[in-house]
């Protein structure tokens, strides 16, 4: 007997994962089976060496995601509802904790967790069909998928505050103007630049790229002291790594760097 279809699709090339959420008959709204679905791609994708980079994009230009599925939880009680919720808070956190750099590609809606998917992303790539926001306070609820705490570090906790507690949605060139988007494209071309980002990342060092997320993710909500010092760690383990032998290599040689082609030497 076969299952229920995958709320995902998931393909890889060149280094780049393209991690597409796939209910377009439900405006890619946040299922049981998809945050399940969500939370093991991005740990297999975590464990995965061969990926350099990582975008999540849509099935559907109507919606990158419209946000956890109501109609399941309306068929819920409190107690299952509460069953469910460390699955969610898994998934959120798994795609945030990506050592890849990742990509949002966001076209249509993005509203509550879909909005907060895109929020665990580094670079939130939009096109001008892109709707956005956390609602969630007008169905009795808070955001749960890391709004509250993201959101601010992007736009700051007074715009965030706006944003929550009236629940309003955004229109994608004043999310733009707020930072809460950072790059804005034509409708239709959300998830081409979004891979031609990716590209561009995974052209450099894997080391390097993985270290300097790092740096930025964890320094940026501490103290400049101690992001200083996370800095320095990044530093050091680039410089130490075979990445540094081989860029400065191809730099000598003009020509590109071979980061997949080292011998076992470098390793």
């Amino acid at each position: 007997m076969n299952g229920p279809p995958a709320a995902l699709q998931v393909r890889c090339e060149h280094g780049i994962a393209v991690v597409t959420l796939d209910r377009p008959e439900a405006l890619n709204a946040i299922s049981t089976t998809m945050a399940r679905e969500l939370c093991d791609t991005a740990r297999a994708l975590a464990a995965d060496e061969s990926v350099w980079a990582v975008v999540l994009a849509s099935s559907s230009p109507r919606a990158f995601s419209a946000g956890a599925d109501l109609k399941e939880r309306s068929r819920m009680s409190t107690s299952e509802l509460l069953e469910q919720r460390p699955l969610f808070r898994s998934a959120f956190a798994a795609l945030a904790d990506l050592p890849q750099p990742s990509i949002a590609a966001v076209a249509g809606l993005a509203l509550g967790g879909g909005l907060e998917l895109a929020l665990c992303c580094d670079v939130v790539v939009a096109d001008e069909t892109a709707e956005l926001g956390l609602p969630e306070v007008r169905v009795g609820l808070v955001p749960g998928g890391g709004g509250t705490q993201r959101l601010p570090r992007r736009v700051g906790i007074g715009k965030a505050s706006e944003l929550v507690l009236s629940g309003r949605r955004v229109a994608a060139a004043e999310a733009l103007s707020i930072g809460l988007v950072d790059r804005l494209v034509p409708p239709g071309a959300a998830e081409q630049v979004a891979l031609e980002l990716a590209a561009l990342i995974a052209a450099n060092s894997p080391v390097a790229t993985r270290a300097a997320k790092r740096a930025i993710r964890l320094g940026s909500w501490t103290p400049l002291e101690d992001g200083l010092e996370l800095e320095d760690l990044a530093w050091r383990e680039a410089a130490t790594s075979p990445d540094r032998v081989e860029g400065i290599a191809a730099f000598a040689e003009r020509r590109p760097s071979r980061w997949g082609e080292r011998g076992e030497e470098q390793r």
